[in-house]
């Protein structure tokens, strides 16, 4: 085997890496699209959802408490589409009844801080010591 005959070897092999990464690149960009249409699709439906269940008021409440506090929005906004795919809402929610939901997420949530300061332990670390 010669110089030439080597070279022509490893073109055909380059060529054959870039066709395969190309078609796998290709399939990625398609299953990345098909995620994002899927995304969309049930971004609408919750929204869909929530502007059925929710009026005008509520609505604009629960925005701006997910620009405020994105975690505790999103549970909130869990909470009404599962009441609301479980028929436990009749009519729509109006701005009270959406603080009472809140008030009762806070109460869940809220957990007691407590901080304890050892003084016997602090004592034993004395800025009085001579270096």
């Amino acid at each position: 085997m010669g110089d030439s005959d080597l070279e022509e070897i490893r073109k055909r092999r380059l060529t054959e890496l870039q066709s395969q990464y190309q078609t796998s690149g290709g399939d990625s960009q398609a299953q990345q699209a098909q995620q994002e249409k899927i995304k969309q699709q049930q971004e609408e439906a919750k929204n869909s959802i929530l502007s059925q269940v929710l009026d005008q008021d509520a609505r604009a409440r629960l925005n701006t408490l997910l620009l405020g506090k994105p975690e505790k929005g999103q549970m909130v906004q869990a909470m009404i589409l599962r009441m609301a795919q479980s028929g436990q809402i009749i009519s729509r929610i109006g701005e009270k009844e959406l603080i009472n939901i809140l008030e009762s997420v806070n109460a869940q949530t809220q957990s007691k801080v407590s901080v304890k300061f050892d003084r016997r332990r602090a004592a034993l670390d004395s800025d009085d010591d001579d270096f």
